[in-house]
């Protein structure tokens, strides 16, 4: 029989709080419980998170259940949220799930909030939804952020004709290859040298002096999930002056990812500290918030700001690598963050404005709203909406989590919409196959008062993580799909 094995993903699941009794129950479950049915294991776990005090005697079981069981709580941190909330603005409200709904009211709800949106990509997330914007005032949510700090769209654009994508095909696999490195923990041998690693943040706070030496491995790297690196088709039908591209095709290079594990440990370390500070009622917990007159508030802002920089030179440095592959530089870039706070004022006042999941889109400004690894990107320029805050959607937005993708979309479905759309795919995986995603179109259409489109970019050649469990048809290390194998 099979050694048990558990992930935090089943028991999170399941209802186990995020924190430390999580890598516990695994640990201890994997030893004690090794040789007994997942789904027995499964049941005894629910049992303890349903009367975490019924399990205190138990000799394996107590360690876990103490863990689940109420705490003294410091009642002068209990916050009460405001009943009636305050007004959010919905667009595209037909495609957006409950879930996410029902996440944007609890965050109408926080004393510290003054105006909020939801676009038309958005879906459940953790504290605040992705897709969610929010503006509050003196205070920051790390989870109105989000985890992947600064994750961001970065397209070059080259003046080369963008046949040469299926003429030689092999030649852009090959250096899509060479200068990617996709996955989670991956890092690489030898780190690249740029400015973002001297910065004093580094060896101003204790946490970013424990992170710097991974985030030095990881410069230039992806993550996983929808993380990609691809080449395509760039299509401007009318000169823009701000665009400043005349009308005509062009070959883009377009990447989203964001700060490793450098973020996601700010993400994690500084909400901890927030719920703990400001503990708020059920499902609203992840919403909580540090003021920026606090020592602690201060830290988060400093490091955040540091992720998200960090987070662009991830993408320069992988840009960079194929423009020198290429011989060519770029004529010209576009690129914008998605989870990320901003200091902007707003009808007068000085806010801090969460963007977890939105793109950008004051007036003027350019940015890139992906769609899958099938469908259309568009490079949109924002028309300064106040209602939306000055956002717009960063994606299409998923219409299935990873977990339904995997059991409903087969192989061949994603084989054939990848030949019929003649998009070449390396790695990724049925979790990340276009029917998990919303219609792009749908989307765009819901916020024609929040953007512009002024190019379009049409994916041929995407690079994905390779993770063996998301996988079919293998080839050695390269991972890319051919003809079904």
């Amino acid at each position: 029989m099979a050694k048990l094995k558990l992930s935090g993903k089943e028991l999170r699941a399941i209802g186990y709080p995020e924190g430390p009794v999580i890598s516990l129950a695994m640990n201890l479950m994997e030893k004690s419980y090794k040789y007994v049915e997942k789904e027995e294991v499964m049941n005894i776990l629910k049992s303890v998170l349903a009367s975490p005090v019924e399990f205190t005697g138990d000799a394996v079981l107590a360690l876990i259940a103490e863990q689940l069981m109420p705490k003294e709580k410091n009642r002068a941190n209990i916050v009460l949220m405001n009943d009636a909330g305050i007004h959010i603005n919905v667009f595209g409200a037909e495609q957006i799930e409950q879930g996410a709904m029902h996440q944007m009211e609890q965050a109408s709800k926080l004393p510290i909030s003054i105006a909020g949106a939801l676009m038309p990509d958005a879906h459940a997330g953790y504290g605040l939804p992705i897709g969610g914007v929010l503006a509050t005032e003196n205070a920051v949510v790390p989870y109105g952020v989000g985890v992947d700090i600064g994750c961001r769209m970065c397209l070059s654009v080259f003046d080369i004709d963008p046949r040469e994508l299926v003429q030689r095909e092999a030649y852009f696999v090959r250096e899509l290859n060479e200068a990617t490195l996709f996955g989670s923990g991956k890092d690489f041998e030898h780190f690249i040298p740029h400015e973002v690693m001297d910065r004093t943040e580094f060896g101003q706070i204790d946490l970013l002096k424990r992170l710097k030496g991974k985030a030095a491995k990881q410069l230039g790297s992806s993550g996983s999930g929808n993380h990609f690196v691809e080449f395509g088709t760039v299509r401007v039908t009318e000169q823009d002056e701000i665009l400043g591209l005349d009308a005509g095709n062009y070959l883009g290079l377009l990447s989203h990812s964001g700060s490793r594990g450098l973020g996601a440990n700010i993400a994690n370390h500084y909400t901890r500290i927030a719920r703990d500070k400001r503990r708020l009622p059920g499902d609203a917990a992840n919403l909580a918030w540090l003021r920026l007159d606090e020592e602690a508030g201060i830290e988060y802002w400093m490091a955040m700001n540091l992720a998200g920089d960090y987070a662009s030179a991830c993408h320069h440095v992988i840009h960079e690598k194929i423009a020198v592959r290429l011989k060519r530089h770029p004529i010209r870039r576009v690129e914008n963050h998605h989870n990320f706070a901003w200091k902007e004022v707003h009808e007068g006042r000085d806010l801090i404005v969460h963007r977890k999941g939105a793109t950008p889109a004051g007036k003027g400004i350019l940015g890139v709203i992906p769609g899958s690894m099938t469908a259309p990107g568009y490079i949109v320029k924002g028309k300064g909406q106040s209602a939306s805050l000055f956002s717009a959607a960063h994606g299409a937005g998923r219409i299935m989590s990873r977990s339904n993708a995997l059991k409903s979309i087969t192989h061949h479905l994603l084989r054939e919409t990848l030949e019929k759309n003649g998009v070449k795919l390396i790695g990724g995986g049925l979790d990340e196959a276009p029917q998990a995603y919303k219609d792009i179109e749908k989307v765009m259409k819901s916020q024609q008062q929040l953007v512009d489109v002024v190019g379009t970019f049409i994916p041929k050649i995407v690079k994905m993580d390779g993770a063996k469990n998301k996988l079919w048809g293998r080839r050695k290390e390269d991972t890319v799909f051919v003809n079904g194998e």
